[in-house]
């Protein structure tokens, strides 16, 4: 059972003292403090007033194997009790994070066989920034430095991510993205392509990147990065011809091409990593959010064995964090791949659930503010706009509607995101076709709502 929380004194501490992440401070003063979630089992969050609330997102796209494990606190608690912690620094390792390793090289079916753990996201992309450099250093080839992401790409928080991310209003808040880092359009085909088919705009995006390539000189490009779909970007699912392109161009200049799996890796697609789905074979891939279920701050790098086998040449690879490894993550990270093999979890995705949350979000395309809906797996999203011929946005500009509509639906019981016009979705991997349905009838029910506040603003 829940602790009994003095909710109205925790609100008062958190705008005290707690700052939480990507927020308006002074807007959470004046609604009187965050949310606090207080428990959760399942696919359900608990609030401190006592709504209980269907986790449409997973926590932050993360908790696939949904809340309440007992079997991931008790083998933390074991592992407490053994080696709650040490470092990877000094020539050291502990069974856990080499057991770990060893499993994520045989979910890349030992292509990628080498792993470099990390505590989030961002660092397992701040670990690629810096691997890659030095290998095309170590390669005799120091003059590729420069990776070529996309624009409004997700890769992190930390400096090296918020550059590799195209991202502008991140790029806003610490100036400029570093040196060395180039972006590209984004396969976002509702927003940007339909003027074209599908498969055209994929080779005219995929065809962005060749030019970049050449503009910048395949000599000095180190590297292409990209999410198979783009989650915090808006769940921008490319057209199916995008990424073979890619990595054939990938291929042609002698790039690297690495693949930013934090969210659609483990299962989130309906494989057990996003490139399977998209068809490709990355040199690099990142990982973090599913690795562990969000029970515990983790991620890692896979990596090829002919990178390694350059990186080996060049003496210590002077980089690494104080939780790399940390034996108490990996052995819960360990532990919920184990849940999620069990109980077919990635079968479940790619059979049953994910394609009937396709369908079911379809259903939504009758209402008068979709213009879109788009899933993969159980990543899904519902595009608001003011006019479907058109595709008009509410305000004139994208980011009206999102907002409104979320917070609708959070009222009435989902937990779900708004990203600029998008509504977007990335539930337990456990969800039940019911709870998929009771998931897009609050969608709905929010639309209805939402429709008369967006059409008093216009467009």
């Amino acid at each position: 059972m829940p602790r009994n929380y003095d909710i109205a004194e925790l609100r008062r501490l958190d705008i005290a003292h707690h700052l939480p992440a990507q927020a308006d401070w002074q807007e959470i003063e004046n609604l009187g403090g965050s949310r606090i979630i207080t428990h959760a089992e399942g696919c359900y969050i608990h609030d401190g007033d006592g709504n209980r609330i269907l986790d449409g997102m997973a926590g932050l796209w993360c908790v696939n194997i949904g809340y309440g494990r007992d079997e991931l606190a008790e083998v933390a608690r074991e592992q407490m009790l053994e080696l709650p912690y040490y470092n990877s620094f000094f020539k050291t390792a502990n069974p856990p994070a080499v057991l770990l390793a060893d499993k994520i090289a045989s979910l890349t079916g030992n292509r990628l066989p080498h792993v470099f753990f990390n505590s989030s996201g961002s660092e397992a992309n701040d670990t690629i920034f810096r691997l890659v450099r030095q290998y095309w250093k170590l390669k005799g080839e120091p003059k590729r430095q420069t990776f070529i992401s996309r624009i409004n790409a997700y890769h992190g928080s930390t400096i090296a991510g918020v550059g590799l991310g195209g991202m502008k209003a991140m790029h806003a808040v610490g100036g400029d993205p570093i040196p060395g880092v180039e972006h590209v359009r984004q396969p976002y085909w509702y927003n940007e392509g339909r003027d074209m088919t599908p498969e055209n705009f994929g080779t005219a995006c995929a065809e962005a990147i060749e030019s970049k390539i050449l503009e910048v000189g395949p000599e000095n490009v180190a590297a292409f990065i990209g999410e198979p779909v783009q989650g915090a970007g808006g769940v921008i699912i490319p057209p199916a011809n995008y990424w073979p392109q890619v990595e054939a161009i990938a291929r042609k200049y002698g790039i690297l091409m690495i693949c930013d799996e934090v969210i659609c890796g483990f299962g989130r697609t309906g494989n057990m990593w996003g490139h399977e789905t998209m068809g490709v074979k990355p040199d690099i891939i990142a990982m973090a959010k599913g690795l562990s279920s969000g029970y515990l701050p983790i991620s890692a790098v896979a990596v090829s064995a002919d990178i390694i086998k350059v990186m080996k040449t060049g003496g210590d690879f002077v980089h690494g964090y104080t939780y790399s490894g940390h034996p108490v993550a990996a052995a819960v990270a360990l532990r919920n791949i184990e849940i999620m093999e069990r109980e077919g979890l990635v079968e479940k995705v790619r059979s049953e659930t994910g394609p009937y949350l396709a369908k079911a979000i379809a259903t939504l395309s009758d209402h008068p503010l979709v213009g879109e809906t788009r899933s993969i797996g159980l990543l899904g999203a519902v595009e608001i706009v003011a006019d479907k011929a058109s595709g008009a946005r509410f305000g004139g500009a994208e980011g009206t509607a999102g907002p409104i509509v979320r917070d609708i639906c959070i009222k009435n019981g989902l937990m779900v995101r708004g990203i600029r016009d998008s509504i977007v979705m990335c539930p337990p991997l456990i969800i039940s076709t019911e709870q998929i349905d009771d998931l897009v009838g609050i969608i709905r029910k929010s639309l209805d709502e939402a429709e008369p506040k967006l059409r008093a603003v216009g467009y």
